[in-house]
């Protein structure tokens, strides 16, 4: 037998390839699994061909380490299809491993096979390039192992690249993993070699094939550039990965920033970031002696483009009130939305003068109409006006008296500007305070409802009460709802308040009725916001529940315009309350027969025509034709008709004779307190019987 011995630092050397190679191919999976389409194959390509070239690198090293006394020679052919073999199988079973979110047990075991018997093609086609005689013999229980050894480190090899494929801090795991994996590619190595065995060599074709110094050769140049590039290519992709997450997350943190400090619906600065400019602004300016100006802004009218339109025409509309107001502002101008119909202008450098003939230009240009589709729409513009430092010099403060002097331009008329006066910022603090008191106000039993008494025609016969909301203030007496509504609106404590006056109204007509008046019924008006609240079939029938009332004692009354702001919202609302046992009537209604023939898809019980359009009525008028076509037409949809704001006898005699069901109005009772009811019933019914200096709640 031929005494073959081996060269330590070439065996170093070959498990130093086998782990690089390893490495490369773990990288490569990892750049599979993130990309996708044609990358993903090129990247699948390239992690093949570096576990291939690795494992025939680690071969044809491992043949060099072999020390034997004469010169070897190999086999040009058959090193090549080795080398071709490896590439191949690994390609292929990377490809049965490597892609896809789940690795089944069935797709390992094909790519173990096919790696495995690539690994073992290419060793044993490896050792056949050998030219040597007498040929190699093998021992065929090291044949078998080393198979053996070949299948389980494919197993081993592509379970592992599978499972650190993505992931965060995978390096060191990586690093352990080709470790792993090279030891066992390179135990297989060994083995087969090891089951080789030589005879005394008879002869040697010295001058066939290629050299070990040239197989050395090739073997560097090969698997120093295939693994080098991909691994190169590997570390660029990383880089232009990593660039293209840090920008990713830079235009992230912008996009953040924008919502964070922006208006989602204008896109305008919102109040953050207005604060942010305002501050900034009041050091500079104090630092140079600088002037500068701020605006507080508000519509006038766009409540009632919400009620009569709907939400999505008010949003269309404030987008293009955004689009006014900027047109004119120079860059150094913040225009900023604070929610709602309320924007905020601030002007460095402007003084009282330049500040003013702007507000009049804002004014100006929001006056004209604006066009939307089929809606022409028009809104008016009030705006309060400070000057730092006259009026403040605080963001508090200066903010405080803008809003104070925007709303003494309400007061005054709207639709223009007021340049602030300490005067207004005392009317200011009296509307906060109020605010302020208002969200104790039930807590501390503070409201009252009034009852306003509804007629038949005739005025004899009582059918009910209209229940009308006061606030009785501890320091401000009977408070009118448009002293406080319109603020319980805007902070949406007109929830709790509606709920309270249906919980009430019931308990009061449970009184009534146990006293024997079981044919009284009460309504109570909703607000827009009541309407459309979730829970307020649940609490209507909590209250009815809970005070035993029959059904039809209970009316909630919905503003025209809140009915037919989404119909088909309002129709199944309205199913839903009278599933209940609640009627609904149709308050405020006006004259056009489209909203009255849009009607018959609900199931309200009543109309209810405006006081407006009752004062105007005459018996030798269009209107009262008008109305009593109206009529006509309700009568058909069984709806009854009632006139509210009645006021003299002589419209109570006009509106009997064309046919309305229900009469409602100071003539034949004011609203009264629930102690004073009684009154009606005691004695009959003459004009004016009760004062009360309180104009009626339009809205609970």
């Amino acid at each position: 037998m031929l005494l073959v011995t081996w060269d330590s630092g070439l065996i170093a050397v070959s498990l130093i390839v086998a782990f690089i190679a390893a490495f490369t191919a773990l990288d490569t999976a990892g750049r599979v699994a993130v990309s996708r389409g044609m990358l993903a194959k090129l990247w699948l390509t390239a992690g093949g061909m570096a576990m291939g070239i690795g494992i025939w690198a680690m071969h044809f090293i491992g043949m060099l380490a072999m020390m034997m006394p004469m010169t070897m020679r190999y086999d040009t052919r058959l090193t090549v299809i080795s080398l071709l073999v490896a590439i191949v199988a690994s390609i292929f079973a990377f490809a049965q491993v490597v892609q896809g979110s789940q690795l089944t047990r069935r797709r390992l075991s094909s790519g173990t096979l096919i790696l495995g018997s690539g690994i073992v093609a290419m060793h044993y086609l490896g050792m056949n390039a050998l030219l040597i005689e007498p040929a190699i013999r093998w021992n065929m229980l090291l044949v078998a192992i080393s198979v053996l050894i070949a299948c389980a480190a494919s197993g081993v090899a592509l379970w592992l690249a599978f499972h650190l494929r993505q992931g965060e801090s995978l390096l060191l795991l990586r690093l352990c993993a080709a470790l792993v994996m090279g030891m066992a590619i390179a135990g297989m190595h060994y083995t087969g070699m090891a089951a080789a065995q030589y005879g005394m060599p008879g002869g040697m074709a010295q001058h066939r094939g290629i050299s070990e110094d040239g197989l050395a050769v090739w073997v560097t140049i090969i698997t120093l550039s295939i693994l080098g590039l991909t691994l190169l290519i590997s570390m660029l992709d990383a880089q232009l990965r990593a660039a293209r997450l840090a920008a990713r997350l830079k235009h992230a943190n912008s996009e953040l920033r924008q919502l964070a400090l922006h208006d989602n619906l204008t896109a305008l600065p919102n109040r953050v970031l207005l604060e942010q400019q305002l501050q900034a602004q009041i050091k500079h300016a104090t630092l140079h002696n600088e002037n500068f100006a701020l605006m507080f802004m508000d519509l006038d009218g766009f409540k009632a483009v919400n009620d009569s339109w709907g939400h999505h025409v008010g949003d269309r509309l404030l987008i293009a009130v955004a689009g006014r107001l900027r047109s004119p502002l120079a860059p150094t101008i913040l225009l900023a939305r604070l929610g709602g119909d309320e924007f905020v202008m601030l002007c460095p450098q402007y003084g009282v003068l330049q500040a003013e003939a702007l507000a009049q230009r804002l004014v100006d240009s929001i006056n004209t109409p604006f066009e939307l589709d089929r809606y022409s729409l028009r809104v008016s513009l009030s705006i309060g006006i400070v000057i730092f430092p006259y009026h403040g010099r605080g963001q508090q403060e200066m903010m405080f008296n803008a809003d104070s002097a925007m709303y003494h331009t309400k007061h005054s008329g709207r639709n223009g500007w007021s340049l602030f006066e300490p005067v207004m910022s005392a009317v200011a603090q009296h509307q906060l305070a109020l605010a302020n008191d208002l969200w104790n106000a039930l807590e501390h039993h503070e409201m009252r409802l009034y009852y306003q008494p509804k007629f038949r025609a005739g005025g004899t016969l009582l059918m009910g009460f209209e229940a009308l909301l006061r606030w009785q203030h501890p320091r401000r007496g009977l408070l009118m709802p448009d002293m406080f509504l319109p603020r319980a609106e805007k902070t949406g404590q007109i929830v709790a308040l509606g709920n309270w006056v249906i919980h009430e109204a019931c308990r009061q007509l449970r009184q009534w009725h146990d006293a024997g008046h079981g044919d009284w019924s009460v309504s109570v008006n909703l607000s827009a916001l009541q309407f459309h609240q979730r829970d307020l079939p649940d609490s209507l029938r909590d209250a009815l529940q809970q005070y035993q009332l029959p059904e039809g004692a209970l009316m909630l009354e919905i503003t025209e315009n809140i009915a037919m702001r989404d119909p088909q919202f309002s129709q199944q609302r309205i199913a839903e309350l009278h599933r209940l046992g609640v009627r609904v009537a149709i308050d405020k209604f006006g004259i056009g027969y489209a909203n009255l023939l849009h009607l018959k898809h609900l199931e309200a019980s009543e109309l209810k025509i405006d006081r407006v359009f009752i004062n105007s009525l005459r018996a030798d008028s269009e209107d009262a034709t008008v109305v009593s076509a109206m009529l006509t037409l309700a009568q058909s949809l069984n709806l009854r008709m009632v006139a509210e704001g009645v006021e003299t006898e002589e419209q109570q005699r006009l509106l009997t004779r064309l046919g309305f069901d229900t009469l409602q109005g100071y003539l034949l009772g004011k609203p009264t307190p629930a102690d004073r009811i009684g009154e009606f019933t005691a004695a009959p019914v003459r004009p004016g019987v009760f004062s009360d200096s309180a104009l009626p709640l339009t809205g609970a």
